[in-house]
């Protein structure tokens, strides 16, 4: 099976099934945001990873690019995410007790559209999920290389800590966007990690490894990434606390009873993502230079996951994230969603000095390659 490549340009995310059967565009970006942040609330409510509830947003808004808002309930695809989620990072939860914390955390007009079967629906959708993502269920997210990239800097620690642990909120509230599905993860870390220095005033000036070809420390892992794109990253990012700031808007409309039984269910129940309209068969944009994975596998270090499975907050470094500056605080404010209530603790040590031969190791290639989209040059390169 030929997979897909899950990263789109933004006409594409214009154009979505949503879109086209008549959703307007900001509100499928609240719909995704609800989907999102309900899965984080019910997976923290339930005690899961942050590996484990991103990579099950990540499959709602790639489940949304091949099918409607209209057709499926954004609550019951969420719990049909965490579900299948758990299984793939090892972390299952049964499906009753999903259905469970799902039902104390929505309010009874919400929950209709679960169904007087609440069970088969999760279930049934759930082999609708695995046909649309062609069982492509592998998923990194910016978590480990925000860590790896973090481990190179050198500068003072407290202002290191402050700042990793200001990047780590802004990948969580990334989440509510659709960054996910326009960039790799390692530049979405590259592109947060450099929001949270601007907001914390720490400057990253010096890295092991540290060459001088490389202008900016993300050009020892990323080749030709601009500077445009990672403000374009920044700013979608930013107008979620734009959006928290402003009047909230007006509560979603109850939704349909279950889709299970309803005819739009069982026609997308027999219909195979490939007889779908491919969001990528149009994209020719040829706009900046798509970047490149430098290799640095010489110098990564593995890291130890003995800490506490919460939400806001990076491994490596202490307890709840520090509060933004004041002068921006009132604008961008910290993580829209609660600190831990238990110290974490510590595991950061400084790497250890490697050998030039190692550090500066001839690159490695990947042995994971999906072809491009037509027009977007490929990411990973080809294996040999």
């Amino acid at each position: 099976m030929k997979m897909p490549c899950w990263y789109y340009e933004k006409k594409d995310l214009k154009n979505t099934p949503s879109i086209r059967e008549g959703i307007d565009f900001d509100t499928e970006r609240r719909y995704r945001r609800e989907g999102a942040r309900f899965i984080m609330n019910c997976g923290t409510h339930m005690g899961l990873g942050h590996n484990t509830m991103a990579t099950g947003i990540v499959y709602f808004h790639r489940f949304y690019m091949y099918h409607s808002f209209r057709t499926f309930p954004r609550y019951v695809t969420a719990c049909c995410c965490l579900l299948l989620a758990g299984k793939v990072e090892e972390t299952p939860k049964k499906c009753k007790d999903i259905i469970k914390t799902a039902k104390t955390m929505l309010p009874d007009e919400k929950f209709l559209s679960f169904g007087e079967d609440p069970k088969e629906e999760v279930m049934t959708l759930e082999r609708i999920l695995l046909q649309t993502i062609k069982f492509d269920l592998q998923v990194e997210h910016p978590y480990m290389f925000l860590v790896k990239y973090a481990k190179c800097f050198k500068g003072d620690a407290t202002k290191l800590q402050k700042m990793v642990q200001m990047a780590w909120n802004f990948v969580n509230d990334s989440l509510s966007t659709t960054v996910c599905l326009q960039w790799e993860p390692e530049i979405i870390a590259v592109a947060l990690i450099h929001l949270a220095s601007k907001l914390s005033k720490f400057t990253v000036t010096d890295w092991t490894g540290k060459q001088p070809s490389h202008l900016r420390w993300w050009d020892m892992f990323v080749a030709d990434v601009t500077m445009e794109i990672l403000e374009d990253i920044c700013h979608q990012v930013l107008d979620l606390y734009q959006q928290a700031n402003n009047n909230a808007p007006p509560p979603s409309p109850p939704q349909l009873p279950p889709s299970k039984a309803s005819p739009p269910m069982k026609r997308a129940h027999l219909m195979s993502p490939a007889t779908k309209v491919d969001p990528t068969s149009e994209k020719h944009d040829g706009g900046a230079p798509i970047p490149k994975v430098v290799s640095t596998d010489g110098p990564y270090h593995a890291y130890p996951t003995s800490y506490m499975s919460m939400y806001s907050h990076p491994p490596p470094f202490s307890g709840a994230a520090p509060p933004l500056p004041p002068s921006v605080a009132s604008i961008y404010p910290p993580s829209q969603y609660p600190p831990p209530s238990a110290p974490v603790p510590q595991h950061y040590t400084a790497p250890p000095i490697m050998p030039p031969s190692i550090v500066h190791a001839a690159p490695h290639t990947s042995n994971y390659y999906q072809p491009p989209p037509p027009g977007r040059q490929s990411y990973y390169p080809p294996p040999t």
